[in-house]
């Protein structure tokens, strides 16, 4: 026996076909929406265009970054064209008329010191939204609250002997014996020569795994680590200000702000912490007569709306990290670099290119 159910739905005998050129705009469509969530929420693939985070990552690295880690950054500029780089040829791929509040989806985790983090430079000298920034990415050493101390290059935080990275880098004074190295010896073990003093005398970047052999060859006569002395006042580091006599190796106590964290207003804390209050959380600081003013207010004290991390690279003196343009806020934080999806080294030929032995390898 046949049923006419009432509730059935009729097929629709007559519905047009979709076309062949509808077909591919509808999937190409699809395509672009699910990528840019996933792009925008769960991941992204990064290129390390330099060498600061030697040995840990090499210059032609291919990175995943999850996201979802430390919760996804909602998109500040929410106009912009999906896969593309903020400027090209000088042409903005984004409209910066539409800009929403900072605000994160919870994540998995918490940021940690030790992790491995891309964020947005916030020292970027182009005026652009803090999501259009040129992206970074370094070594968190501090969390907000922490105090932290860099002596003879080591890192101190809260008082105690920070963790190195097991393939940190640094400089040594290299003397020789007055012969030429060997092009294919420092190539071989990846030592760069960053300046060179006298005739015989280099400053070298040594990898860890690489200092043993090195020290070896009989070119090599002596090799000390090369260290800024304390008290040597740099103006190239931040804070910038003679007030304190810090420099890449020996630097600190600094204390990173921390969301609620209350300051009292004074010259020293001025300029600690005016790039924070002013650039990082949009307030006018003035100084007059004595007395300081933010936003035209009389004000003694602040009190920090948001997180701040330091971020440092592995290779230490090859490095423009958080020693040179200060604190990293929480909203410019994109997130945790998790595994190599690619390598290729620039300087070897066609058919030894690609670094097998960096394929799908954890980030540590």
């Amino acid at each position: 026996m046949k049923w006419n159910l009432p509730f059935k739905r009729k097929q629709a005998e007559n519905k047009p076909k979709k076309s062949k050129t509808r077909e591919w705009a509808d999937a190409i469509l699809f395509a672009v929406v699910a990528s840019s969530i996933i792009r925008g929420l769960l991941f992204s693939a990064y290129a390390i265009p330099s060498g600061s985070m030697e040995g840990t990552l090499l210059t032609g690295d291919y990175l995943f970054v999850s996201k979802f880690n430390y919760g996804p950054r909602m998109a500040i500029t929410p106009i912009a064209i999906p896969f593309l780089e903020p400027n090209i040829s000088g042409f903005k791929t984004y409209w910066d008329g539409l800009q929403l509040p900072y605000y994160r989806l919870p994540g998995l985790s918490t940021l940690k010191k030790g992790d491995v983090v891309v964020f947005n430079l916030p020292s970027d000298s182009v005026n652009r939204p803090v999501d259009m920034k040129t992206s970074y990415i370094k070594r968190c050493q501090a969390e907000p609250g922490d105090v932290l101390t860099i002596v003879n290059t080591q890192v101190y935080i809260n008082g105690k002997v920070a963790k190195n990275a097991p393939k940190a880098q640094t400089s040594y004074v290299v003397t020789t014996d007055g012969q030429q190295i060997n092009p294919q010896v420092m190539h071989d073990l990846h030592i760069e020569i960053y300046q060179q003093l006298t005739d015989k005398d280099f400053i070298m970047i040594i990898p860890v795994d690489s200092y043993k052999a090195f020290k070896c060859y009989s070119v090599v006569k002596n090799i000390k680590p090369y260290i800024d002395p304390a008290g040597q006042f740099d103006a190239g580091i931040f804070p910038h200000s003679a007030l304190f006599k810090w420099n890449n190796d020996n630097f600190g106590p600094l204390t990173l702000p921390k969301k609620g964290w209350k300051i009292r207003l004074n010259d020293s804390t001025v300029a600690l912490y005016s790039r924070a209050i002013q650039n990082y959380e949009g307030n006018k600081l003035s100084h007059v007569n004595g007395e300081y003013y933010i936003n035209g207010n009389k004000a003694d004290s602040y009190t920090f709306k948001q997180n701040y991390y330091w971020m440092m690279g592995d290779n230490r003196h090859n490095s423009e990290d958080s020693r040179v343009w200060g604190y990293v806020p929480e909203e410019n934080i994109v997130g945790k670099a998790m595994i190599t999806w690619m390598s290729l080294d620039s300087t070897e030929n066609l058919f030894n290119k690609v670094r097998w032995s960096r394929i799908l390898r954890k980030i540590e």
